[in-house]
């Protein structure tokens, strides 16, 4: 048995019916004891994460702003698992896969609006001065020391889920269309991933959130304003390209031309592992990285992180998914609106590239082609903030250099390494790190409840009477 089949076969129980259970319960009973707060309070949030909110709370405990927190999120979760990532989804699973990460998005922005809480208020100073968070924080002090085993469990799968899902899954996707694109051979894509991450990680988080703040919101334009340019070409097929989606979300689909069918639960599978895999919600990774922002309050930065599921899922992953199907790409004989036929070959962030070029000539696969090497650039960089994190709460700040060379040599090893079992790999991490995170969002909800009611009935009321009377002085 080849590693690969391996890893499929493990991923097959990871993400069988009783992950899939609790990922999705943990996300709906989120939601009702929270009674929908992420449709509530979404408008809110954004205010909150861009708006003079944030400037007012420069004084408060943190090390970087709201802004910068989600900036630094954002670049670990945009990237190639929304280019890549919906491609496989697509063509693995068919349109309707499209839905389920629509749905993983909704119900994950209250299981990342736990994870941020509980990480502000979990959150301890390390040996250098600066804020850890994480699930593994929050286990241990939320739940006590009898749960310390299911701490390390994920601090350990954390630290190496850092090597599949930020790192060679990026480094290797990166490579694939630098090739395409650019004719550039994979070991020199690698060489320079090495060269330009080392410099970066050593700076440490400053480094990392300043180019994260600078680099994400120019990506995220570029990429969303081309596929809005495709979208209003074709403004006829978008409404087509909707009924794909929700028909193929409970229907199976057809063996035809180069498309192999599928089942409605290989639609939801990799529906559910590739939205994962791009918003991260129920996966932890968000309480890494929370905990270190400025906030007076847990909740507000709570309300910041789960605006990322929202941008990345049904923002980013929208985007990407309606361009395959209005241009057929996610089907190799050309798909059911388009007729236009590709090369069968073609997968993750290459097929993706295609779709624009078929639309918008050389400047699309450009625009994918560039947003695939930022996108994923940045997400090694964000990753590697999670995966220190993790490390540090196994081993303490010893250890640090080495992960770091060890992290930085991956990004060369991931450029050539085979895609397939790199996934697979990634898709295994992400649930080994979901399991832990979840039983004990689940086992804290009344904490989760209760900051939240302290929150909107005093802080909250209080911030807003205060601002009111400052209103009508000036």
């Amino acid at each position: 048995m080849s590693i690969l089949e391996l890893l499929d076969e493990v991923n097959a129980v990871l993400w069988g019916p009783p992950s899939l259970i609790l990922l999705f319960g943990t996300g709906l009973f989120l939601t009702v004891v929270l009674k929908g707060l992420q449709f509530r309070h979404l408008i809110y949030a954004f205010k909150l994460g861009f708006g003079k909110e944030d400037q007012n709370d420069a004084t408060a405990a943190g090390d970087v702003s709201h802004f910068k927190a989600l900036m630094t999120a954002l670049a670990a979760t945009i990237g190639n698992g929304n280019i890549a990532g919906v491609a496989t989804a697509i063509t693995l699973g068919g349109p309707g896969a499209l839905f389920w990460m629509w749905i993983v998005g909704l119900l994950g922005m209250a299981t990342k609006y736990g994870e941020a809480l509980l990480a502000v208020k979990y959150r301890v100073k390390n040996e250098r001065g600066e804020y850890s968070s994480g699930p593994m924080y929050y286990i241990e002090r939320g739940l006590g020391r009898k749960f310390k085993w299911l701490a390390l469990f994920f601090a350990l799968f954390g630290s190496l889920a850092a090597f599949g899902i930020g790192n060679s899954v990026q480094s290797n996707t990166i490579a694939d269309v630098a090739s395409n694109s650019f004719g550039m051979p994979g070991w020199l894509t690698g060489a320079l991933l090495m060269i330009l991450v080392g410099f970066i990680v050593f700076g440490g988080l400053q480094r990392i959130s300043a180019v994260a703040s600078f680099f994400v919101p120019i990506m995220a334009f570029l990429y969303i304003s081309g596929a809005i340019l495709i979208l209003i070409l074709n403004y006829d097929m978008i409404i087509p390209a909707f009924e794909l989606i929700f028909y193929y979300a409970f229907n199976p689909v057809a063996a035809a031309g180069g498309f192999l069918g599928v089942v409605v639960s290989e639609a939801i599978r990799n529906g559910v592992a590739r939205g994962v895999f791009s918003n991260e919600a129920g996966l932890g990774t968000a309480a890494l990285i929370a905990g270190n922002a400025r906030a007076d309050h847990p909740v507000k930065q709570a309300l910041v992180a789960m605006t990322g599921t929202f941008i990345v899922t049904i923002i980013v992953c929208t985007m990407t998914g309606l361009t395959l199907l209005i241009t057929g790409f996610w089907d190799p004989s050309g798909g059911l609106i388009s007729g236009v036929q590709h090369d069968a070959t073609l997968e993750g962030g290459a097929l993706t590239s295609a779709a624009f070029g078929s639309a918008l000539g050389i400047i699309g696969e450009y625009i994918v082609s560039f947003s695939v090497v930022f996108f994923g650039f940045s997400t090694i960089v964000g990753w590697y903030v999670y995966g220190e994190k993790c490390f540090e709460y196994l081993v303490g700040s010893r250890g640090i250099a080495g992960y770091r060379l060890a992290y930085i040599v991956a990004c060369g090893i991931g450029a050539v390494a085979n895609l397939a079992t790199v996934w697979a790999f990634a898709d295994m991490a992400n649930a080994l790190m979901m399991i832990p995170n979840l039983i004990a969002l689940l086992l804290l909800w009344r904490v989760i409840v209760a900051e939240t009611n302290d929150y909107f009935t005093n802080f909250y009321k209080h911030a807003n009477a205060v601002g009111s009377v400052e209103k009508k002085i000036g």
